[in-house]
């Protein structure tokens, strides 16, 4: 006999997006009922397993940093890289300047570890997170499929499940990941943004060797081109990786191959790769899945939202796809219960959350695009991203690739720090001159001797921040698109031009008032990026920087060091 289920939020998915909503909301207000719907008994496979350090932070905030630290996931620190028409190997890593060591695990979330992520294997992984959730309080009903959507124009009225029972809710969150269970039923259109359509396949590999350890259990991933397509390296366990390949889909069809055939064919042409699984033996379950670009053109409703990959998806490269499920489904953590107790606007709060997801996900795709446009391999899509930075009247060179790679602003996403799809200023920087041929990064800031405010024609609007259980109102000033946060380190540095003007006493006051490597480079970043989104004009051009942050060796990329020729060039 069936029964109606009724609670506060009903999520249609118990995966990473389902359970971080659930954990952040019960945590802060376990006054409210949480119902998580998942279709599939956990632990379940699934793909996506490399991370970015930002997620460290959310996974410390749910409270569950330390049962996913006792998994002892391999500790990312980086990629490794071989990218273009060339055999050069290069890393990327998040500990600039140091050799990471770590301490004894299971570790505590500070010191290094605070810039680091986990490369996991997705079965355990998301199944930590959703007994926590259910832990905290969630209602967790596993093995239980949504059936019917009920909506009556852009309101959903009820859900019905597999069993027949019905589901009434105050508000409804679809983290149903690709089957966008909610979305598809209210026919909300998606936009792919991208040209290329690559499809996916992968498979996971027993005993395989490490590329390299460094410090205590961590390594990074491995990145390596072909011809056609490009090949993943994941170490997720002491001895198990997920390796994997992505084509363009027209690629994949004119060969005429099986999954299981193209999948072996690479991975046997790879020499390190090869080397690595040498004495592996796969699980042999070749995977497959289509991977391109989308993003669906609302995120939410009357009294719906989207959270996680349902709202959109970026292509794997850039390993953006955990992060930004768990930065969606915490900020709709802090908003659901304002948009139900009413301490906030409501419609305020549903518009900053659509646009804001939707910027993250386009700038993470516009990233992709770019990173596949710097390899030789792929000179359609180069075409392609030059034809869009064309319309924004720029070349696609490095300096201003770095520009239209953040159209929308570099300080549209954090208050705090200056960043484009989760990656820093100077890291971005840092990318986009190795993509674009080489030489150090150059900075705006390091260009002009004399520096004035530029604030005519900009509006002074209020943004929600997102800080230790509460939404804060914090105000900026917008002016075409771009935001300038009017706290932290922007108001100080702003305060410091404005009254400094002069190159050399503004980088001295910085010195003086941010103490501390990490402060003061977040405080340079910001200013580089107020200068690049035309918030402060730099006047009074100079022959010599006075100031280059960019200077001496790059922190961020460098040649890798790991000696691995040897297997690069093995027959």
């Amino acid at each position: 006999m069936s029964s109606l289920i009724e609670t506060d939020i009903a999520v249609i998915g118990g995966g990473p997006a389902g359970s971080t909503l659930g954990s952040i909301i019960k945590r802060y207000h376990p006054d409210l009922d949480v119902l998580i719907l998942e279709r599939e008994r956990f632990p379940r496979e699934h793909v996506g397993e490399s991370q970015l350090p930002i997620i460290g932070g959310i996974l410390d905030e749910m409270g569950v940093w330390d049962k996913v630290e006792a998994a002892r996931f391999p500790i990312k620190i980086g990629a490794t890289y071989r990218w273009g028409s060339t055999d050069d190997l290069w890393d990327f890593e998040f500990l600039p300047g140091q050799d990471f060591q770590g301490s004894a695990r299971p570790a505590k979330y500070e010191g290094d570890r605070r810039k680091t992520a986990f490369q996991v294997e997705r079965a355990v992984y998301d199944k930590i997170l959703l007994d926590h959730a259910e832990e905290l309080g969630c209602r967790v009903m596993q093995e239980t499929a949504v059936r019917t959507i009920h909506h009556q124009d852009d309101e959903v009225e009820g859900l019905t499940l597999e069993t027949g029972d019905r589901v009434q809710a105050r508000q409804y969150v679809d983290a149903s990941g690709n089957a966008a269970v909610l979305r598809r039923a209210l026919r909300v259109p998606v936009d792919e943004p991208s040209r290329l359509k690559n499809v996916a396949f992968w498979d996971y590999w027993n005993d395989a060797e490490w590329v390299v350890t460094i410090g205590i259990e961590a390594t990074r991933v491995n990145v390596m081109s072909l011809g056609y397509g490009w090949i993943w390296f994941i170490p997720i366990g002491p001895t198990r990786v997920s390796v994997g390949l992505v084509v363009p889909a027209e690629h994949y069809k004119a060969t005429g191959k099986t999954p299981d055939q193209i999948y072996h064919d690479a991975v046997q042409s790879e020499p390190l790769i090869r080397s690595l699984l040498a004495k592996a033996k796969p699980d042999g379950q070749v995977r497959g899945t289509k991977d391109w670009s989308f993003v669906a053109e609302r995120l939410a409703g009357k009294n719906w939202w989207l959270a996680g990959e349902c709202a959109g998806f970026a292509d794997p490269i850039l390993a953006a796809g955990l992060s930004l499920t768990h930065v969606s489904a915490r900020e709709l953590g802090y908003i659901l219960p304002a948009v139900i107790k009413e301490s906030h606007d409501a419609h305020w709060l549903r518009r900053s959350y659509d646009e804001t997801q939707r910027r993250r996900i386009r700038q993470h795709v516009r990233f992709a695009d770019y990173w596949y446009s710097a390899n030789a391999h792929f000179s359609d899509l180069k075409e392609f991203t030059r034809e869009l930075a064309r319309e924004s009247g720029l070349e696609l060179e490095a300096d201003k690739a770095f520009q239209w790679l953040g159209t929308g602003g570099f300080v549209n996403d954090d208050l705090r720090v200056a960043r484009v799809a989760t990656f820093s200023m100077a890291s971005l920087k840092s990318v986009t001159r190795f993509l674009g041929g080489g030489g150090r990064a150059s900075w705006e800031i390091s260009r002009f001797g004399l520096f004035r405010p530029r604030l005519e024609g900009a509006t002074e609007v209020l943004v929600p921040a997102f800080h230790q259980g509460r939404i804060l109102t914090r105000k900026v000033l917008e002016r075409d698109g771009r935001f300038l946060p009017l706290v932290g380190a922007y108001q100080k540095v702003l305060e410091l031009v404005d009254r400094l003007r002069e190159a050399r006493q503004i980088f001295r006051e910085i010195e003086a008032q941010f103490p501390g490597p990490e402060a003061r480079a977040n405080a340079l970043e910001v200013f580089e990026a107020m200068v690049v989104d035309g918030w402060i004009k730099g006047v009074q051009p100079l022959e010599r920087p006075i100031f280059d942050p960019g200077a001496g060796e790059d922190p961020f990329l460098h040649e890798n060091r790991d000696r691995l020729e040897s297997r690069l060039h093995s027959d």
